[in-house]
């Protein structure tokens, strides 16, 4: 059984700055991961692409609240992972907790 931890990334959540993309990087013990917004939601995601590991926090968050990233253009589901444009890749993704005493994301241990 995977161990699962909840890690304090800010105190609060202005504290992430997102670009014109929707998407902020934080640095996790020593792992960077992003964070995408989407319609006053966040989701926390591995700062890799799954096909060709390009950085997402150069792509974008789209109307339609995928992550679409920089260099093949492939789409992910913040939602659910999934890839909507048909190349069967899968985003993983963290669950996030806006907490009144700051922003978590579980991580594996």
């Amino acid at each position: 059984m995977t161990e699962i931890n909840w890690i304090k990334i800010v105190d609060n959540i202005s504290e992430l700055t997102f670009g014109d993309n929707n998407i902020a990087s934080v640095e996790v013990e020593g792992k960077t991961i992003c964070i995408g917004r989407f319609e006053e939601q966040i989701f926390a995601l591995p700062q890799k692409c799954p096909h060709a590991g390009a950085d997402l926090s150069n792509g974008f968050v789209d109307r339609l609240g995928n992550v679409v990233c920089p260099l093949h253009h492939y789409r992910f589901s913040l939602i659910n992972g999934r890839n909507v444009t048909g190349e069967g890749y899968f985003l993983k993704r963290y669950r996030v907790e806006v907490r009144q005493d700051g922003v978590y994301v579980e991580l594996p241990a």
